[in-house]
């Protein structure tokens, strides 16, 4: 993390378009990640997809400080089947008392004319939950910036221990994101999420969410091996 005298890291604006989101060293990583993938017969996608399947298990978490549910783009404003599962799961996992707070992330994204944050604690407000319980993080375009301004915002709040709460094959990668930034996180999948298991489109994510987790594990090994301050002020 950057110190007190560095500028902030690079932030996509709200309503970023794919390359605005990719940031300092963003497709060079991505074109490092798939060359690496294809000289490699694929096999840094399988040991991704371990974990990518791993992180997909519902276990029941430990208690946390906070809940946190990870944004997901809005359609009309709304929030989508996905997004809708992710904070039906954070609501019961605080009527079982497992955190006190609510946490919703997630900036202004695609054609929204709201955040993802502030559309998911109106649905929360609207299923029981009290606008006390809940907080926001609304500045962020994807899923590192999610975790990068959460991280910002527990701090300040006083806050440690996390239950991060997102479809399952989404887990993984952001729990990656999450402890190369220092988090502790307990794991929450929305089971309930689509697609359904085992099925041609759980598989199809699956696969791509390994990817992903590949693009971002070699991202952050890059970034170390040349010491770049842009992008390491960004994942760590």
């Amino acid at each position: 993390m950057p110190d007190a005298h560095s500028p902030l890291p690079y932030t996509a604006p709200a309503h970023a378009t794919g390359l605005q989101k990719l940031g300092p060293g963003g497709l060079s990583t991505f074109l490092l990640a798939l060359s690496g993938s294809m000289l490699l017969a694929g096999l840094p996608l399988l040991w991704r997809l371990r974990r990518v399947l791993r992180a997909a298990r519902s276990e029941r978490p430990s208690p946390a400080d906070v809940i946190l549910v990870l944004g997901r783009r809005l359609r009309d404003d709304q929030p989508t089947a996905v997004f809708k599962a992710r904070l039906a799961h954070a609501a019961d996992l605080w009527h079982q008392g497992l955190g006190p707070r609510i946490l919703v992330a997630g900036g202004i994204t695609g054609k929204a004319s709201v955040s993802e944050a502030e559309a998911g604690c109106d649905w929360l407000q609207n299923h029981g939950i009290p606008s006390s319980a809940l907080l926001i993080e609304n500045r962020s375009q994807h899923t590192l910036e999610n975790l990068f301004w959460v991280r910002e915002l527990i701090r300040a709040e006083g806050l440690r221990s996390i239950i991060l709460v997102s479809d399952p094959l989404h887990l993984a990668r952001a729990q990656a994101m999450a402890e190369g930034l220092g988090l502790r996180t307990y794991l929450a999948p929305a089971d309930s999420a689509p697609p359904a298991r085992i099925t041609l489109r759980w598989w199809g994510r699956a696969l791509s969410e390994a990817f992903l987790l590949h693009w971002y594990c070699t991202g952050m090994t890059f970034s170390r091996l040349t010491g770049s301050r842009k992008q390491l002020a960004r994942v760590t």
